[in-house]
């Protein structure tokens, strides 16, 4: 599901003439606000529920440059979620489909009257089954990877 497209924006290049890496993670911050839109937490959504989501933790992998001008799409995949989080997986690739950089993110529900983790209100969670999800065990290749600098055994 594309949830957005945008243009690589001339303040996000930077002095090795490509996209900078904290605009990957604006384009990411973007989409997650999309994401929102489209699960019922627009701003009316998140005023009448009293309900948001907070981004626990991110991994963002770059793949490919991204330069000035440059068309961008964002789709998500949902790799998993329970009462009160989701697991998802972001792609963002330019106009031909090639892949530029992921980000897997694990989203947090709030209650913003008790600023304390929440279960999602129906409404959301009704949203929330309309995503494209991934089955168990078919997540992308990219997804779950851990940081590391590999080393080989002795």
């Amino acid at each position: 599901m594309t949830l957005l497209t945008t243009r690589v924006a001339p303040e996000w290049v930077d002095y090795n003439g490509h996209m900078n890496d904290a605009e990957y993670a604006r384009v990411f911050s973007l989409a997650v606000d999309t994401l929102m839109e489209r699960i019922e937490l627009d701003a009316e959504g998140r005023k009448s529920l009293a309900y948001t989501l907070f981004t626990l933790e991110t991994h963002l992998c770059y793949r490919r440059e991204a330069h000035q001008g440059q068309a961008l799409a964002v789709e998500v995949l949902l790799l998993d979620r329970d009462a009160k989080r989701l697991h998802v997986f972001f792609t963002m690739c330019d106009e031909a489909g090639e892949l530029l950089a992921t980000s897997e993110q694990m989203l947090m529900g709030i209650d913003t009257r008790s600023h304390r983790p929440a279960p999602f209100p129906p409404a959301v969670i009704e949203a929330i089954d309309a995503l494209p999800h991934a089955e168990e065990g078919d997540w992308p290749q990219a997804a779950g990877r851990r940081i590391g600098i590999p080393r080989s055994l002795p």
